[in-house]
């Protein structure tokens, strides 16, 4: 198959990674894309909206196309290409607001009693504000639409609340989600979905604030390791109460999921419970589960978008994964630009991903918040935290962020 990779960050060059290693695949070609994508497959200029997406597809002859980011699916690129009768990786515009929409991802979950957080949802500040100034801290206050993971704060007083509120609504038809705050660790479970059925990948857990020991401001995720030990009983009720729960509603109300199904979940006291869904590969998850994919994703993915998806495709390497983001100067807010990267020659069980860069005369230099994800492989979690330490010492990145205490919460550290 030829296949096309819509978008152009360090989830989609792990993407675009796995795809070269895919018996299925002849060819690929990449939308935007970027620097390190390039030195992979060819890369293309289009505009990233629906039209112009599909119409670059039907030029190019794909066979398949893998849709990376939330925008182009909540914009309905995956509509735009079934009306042009391509196979398309990714939910429909009406399936992508399960991610795109806060509040109707809330109200979905509780008309198919998917287990969450205590929640209310409001589209006018003064509501907001009465509501918020009458609970119980912590909570967590959410923009209803899509920010990149960066629209969630967790207030610890109401003052700061106050503050979330004001500065979501400051956006013109802004809409939040209050919810509870929930305590226990966090892990994201990716399945992939083909409209009736949902096939769990290795359970990760992502590192979402800017600093280490989980202060300061939300991030789009700084690090991850993969797996997350998960018990048998636990991923059977994941699977049942959510995965499964989710397919059968999204099917029974019209709108069959198709994609990645992405499970963000908090381990409670009172079993696992969603903190949101996203309609697509997380990142920087895909960059710590899919160099551990040993099954063939172009196939996988042909076979959810033509709802054939048949579990014993989905293969998994039994090891450990570990990923250490380098976020530029200024992050998560205005980051600094035009930084000069240097790059080591990575070895064998390891892999730079190119998250926002891009080339000045010749020169590589960042070009976003998060530049790079480097990515390690072995045979435990510790080894894997060692070899991409190891790997980040090596980079020139004059005043990069990292966090030096990935999977710390569970006691992990690169010397364990």
């Amino acid at each position: 198959m030829k296949v096309l990779v819509i978008g152009g960050g360090g989830r989609e060059h792990a993407i675009v990674d796995a795809l070269t290693r895919s018996p299925s695949t002849s060819e690929i070609v990449c939308t935007p894309g970027n620097p390190g994508i390039a030195a992979q497959v060819r890369c293309v200029a289009t505009p990233q909206e629906p039209d112009a997406l599909a119409e670059l597809a039907q030029q190019e002859g794909a066979d398949l196309v893998i849709v990376g980011p939330e925008g182009p699916l909540a914009a309905g690129v995956v509509d735009a290409l079934q009306q042009r009768g391509i196979p398309a990786f990714g939910p429909s515009r009406a399936a992508a607001r399960l991610e795109g929409d806060k509040a109707w991802s809330k109200a979905f979950m509780q008309r198919h009693s998917i287990p969450t957080a205590q929640w209310r949802s409001f589209e006018a500040l003064p509501a907001a504000l009465a509501y918020a100034q009458a609970q119980s801290l912590p909570l967590v206050v959410k923009d209803a639409g899509l920010r990149a993971g960066k629209g969630v704060t967790i207030c610890a007083t109401h003052s700061q609340a106050e503050d979330a509120l004001r500065a979501i609504f400051e956006q013109p038809g802004a809409g939040v989600v209050i919810e509870e705050f929930m305590v226990g660790q966090e892990v994201s479970v990716l399945a992939f979905a083909d409209g009736v059925r949902a096939v769990q990948m290795p359970p990760s857990q992502d590192h979402k604030t800017i600093f280490e020991h989980d202060q300061g401001p939300m991030t789009g995720g700084m690090g991850v390791i993969c797996p997350y030990t998960l018990g048998p009983e636990v991923r059977q009720q994941i699977q049942t109460t959510i995965l499964d729960a989710v397919m059968h509603g999204m099917a029974q109300e019209g709108i069959p999921f198709c994609g990645v199904l992405y499970a963000g979940l908090m381990l409670t006291a009172g079993g696992p419970k969603v903190v949101e869904f996203n309609a697509r590969f997380g990142d920087p998850e895909a960059e710590a589960v899919l160099p551990l994919l040993t099954g063939d994703l172009a196939a996988i993915a042909h076979a959810c978008a033509s709802g054939t998806l048949d579990a014993a495709q989905v293969q998994f390497e039994d090891a450990a994964s570990a990923v250490v983001i380098l976020a530029a100067p200024g992050y998560p807010g205005e980051p600094q630009r035009g930084i000069a990267l240097g790059l080591p020659l990575p070895a064998a069980n390891q892999r730079i991903f190119h998250a926002g860069t891009a080339l000045q005369a010749g020169q590589l230099v960042s070009a976003g918040g998060r530049v790079l994800a480097l990515q390690a492989s072995a045979s435990t979690l510790p080894a894997a935290l060692r070899e991409v330490y190891a790997l980040a010492a090596h980079v020139e990145f004059a005043g990069a962020q990292y966090r030096r205490d990935i999977g710390g919460r569970l006691g992990l550290t690169p010397d364990a």
